[in-house]
């Protein structure tokens, strides 16, 4: 049961970042950018709390299906992959971040619009974290 619900939460949390890279950083980027800069900061206000939350509940099931589960490397490996989104956040994506919460939306513009760019780019590594974490679940279960 802990392996399902690890697989669960890891497609879940791979599901979000991917709508967030297919759907909303393009839509987003099709707005000015006073608009394109507001929507950003409201928007990952809301997400990161839940992206966060969906990482370290996938770890800590991965930990729990590896430890009760036989302790197959699948599993660590995902859980693994599961938390990698942190660091990754934290050393990578941080400074992006804390440019974009500190610009005032009503003086954005290229700048603003350059950073928003980069920060889907490098958004992309939390949906492929989450890819990676939803195979190795899937493959520890199979």
């Amino acid at each position: 049961m802990l392996g399902h619900l690890a697989l669960i939460v890891a497609a879940s949390f791979a599901s979000a970042a991917f709508y967030v890279n297919f759907a909303e950083q393009p839509a987003r980027l099709a707005l000015d950018d006073r608009m394109a800069l507001l929507q950003w900061q409201r928007s990952y206000a809301r997400a990161a709390l839940m992206q966060a939350s969906l990482a370290l509940l996938g770890f800590l099931l991965g930990l729990a299906a590896w430890w009760w589960q036989g302790r197959d490397a699948l599993w660590l490996a995902g859980a693994v992959a599961m938390l990698a989104p942190w660091p990754w956040t934290l050393l990578v994506i941080k400074p992006v971040n804390d440019r974009l919460n500190a610009a005032a939306p009503e003086r954005a513009g290229a700048d603003s619009r350059l950073l928003i760019e980069r920060w889907g780019r490098l958004h992309a590594g939390r949906t492929a974290f989450g890819i990676l974490a939803t195979i190795l679940f899937l493959c520890a279960i199979i």
